[in-house]
């Protein structure tokens, strides 16, 4: 399978990678590439460069997905009909969205996003970025508004951890948890009452007087969330390890973005998810490089002509070094893929991208190579 065919099928496709080798930029660039083929398309990004967020005209911080306006996405033609949109995964929205979604009525909801413990418990559980990642991609799958979502996970060896976050959150606040500080623990032996009286003291010592009283006000209205939490868990474990999910590892040619290719591809691996192969990202795999410079000695008149054309032949040398390397490292990820992986080179775009031209020049060079 390519590329193309990939955007063209599937439901949900993650990129992985190391921070610094162009993650977002490609997953911006493919679904530009996926919104041209007809479909509709949202990009989910963690924290893209301002340059990128001003191409695609993404609003900071927004509730909603910003639509990429059609002028843009399709300035070089007529209108079709894929749609794109972008969304930069704002934790506190998404925590919010989800205690309103699970909570049985709106004062509950309120119980919970009220509460002065609510804005610490993203520090309570570690992976804010991922638990928010997994949490917005259930619901828009979910909602069944998009063909396509693309998501750009954190740029983390822990990148994948959005996948056990909502169980993490489910297990801080277990059902043992809730019974030691729940308003009404339905326990009543005198060693269990010790027990909550001696957590309640060393609490209310350490954070101020009536702290344990809080803490047990704030576990009993979010205990009722869990039953939903462990749903969306399961029911996006289900999602991407299916057929209609394919996960893409990013890198670039430096050995540390090589490595952690190859921590990402065990990674996948080790949990069942689909690996759908890697971009070789600000490449020249795909670079013929400068012409012989020594078809210009003919014309070199003077001394000043020569060296200009030695310049030449050294720039030439480089590049074609440069070029040999990057195709070795592309042979070396196309080693042992499983049936259906690729491994592409995206070419060194530079300062092409500082506009959307040059996200649908990458797309295109990624979905016709």
């Amino acid at each position: 399978m390519n590329l193309d065919a990939m955007l063209r099928d599937k439901r949900v496709i993650v990129l992985c990678g190391a921070g610094g080798v162009g993650k977002t930029t490609t997953a911006a660039a493919l679904g530009v590439a996926a919104a041209r083929a007809g479909r509709h398309v949202l990009v989910l990004t963690i924290d893209p460069a301002r340059r990128l967020a001003e191409a695609m005209g993404l609003k900071e911080n927004g509730p909603e997905p910003t639509t990429v306006p059609l002028e843009r996405l399709y300035a070089d033609g007529p209108h079709g009909e894929g749609r794109l949109d972008v969304w930069m995964l704002e934790p506190r929205i998404v925590f919010e969205r989800m205690v309103r979604k699970l909570s049985a009525t709106e004062s509950a909801a309120r119980a919970i996003l009220d509460h002065r413990l609510y804005r610490f418990l993203s520090e309570l559980v570690a992976g804010v970025q991922e638990y928010a990642a997994a949490e917005a991609l259930d619901g828009f799958l979910a909602d069944g508004h998009y063909d396509l979502i693309l998501l750009d996970t954190p740029p983390s060896r822990h990148a994948l951890d959005f996948l056990e976050a909502p169980g993490r959150l489910a297990r801080f606040l277990d059902d043992r948890v809730i019974s030691l500080f729940g308003p009404d623990s339905g326990r009543t032996g005198r060693l269990w009452q010790g027990a909550q009286a001696l957590v309640g003291k060393v609490l209310d010592g350490i954070f101020g007087g009536g702290f344990a009283q809080e803490m047990r006000t704030f576990v009993g209205a979010f205990g009722g969330l869990f039953a939903g939490i462990r749903l969306h868990t399961e029911r996006l474990r289900e999602h991407l390890t299916s057929k209609d999910a394919a996960f893409l590892l990013v890198t670039s040619p430096e050995a540390a973005a090589m490595r952690e290719a190859t921590f990402f591809r065990d990674a996948l691996q080790a949990r069942g998810l689909p690996f759908a192969g890697y971009v070789l990202n600000r490449s020249w795999a795909r670079e013929d490089g400068l012409a012989p410079a020594a078809n210009l000695k003919p014309h070199a008149n003077n001394s000043a002509d020569n060296d200009a054309v030695l310049a030449l032949e050294h720039l030439a040398g480089v590049e074609d070094a440069r070029a040999t390397a990057h195709r070795s490292l592309l042979d070396r990820l196309a080693e042992g893929l499983p049936l259906g992986a690729l491994a592409i080179a995206a070419p060194d775009a530079g300062a092409d991208l500082e506009d959307f031209r040059g996200l649908v020049n990458l797309g295109d060079a990624l979905t016709v190579a």
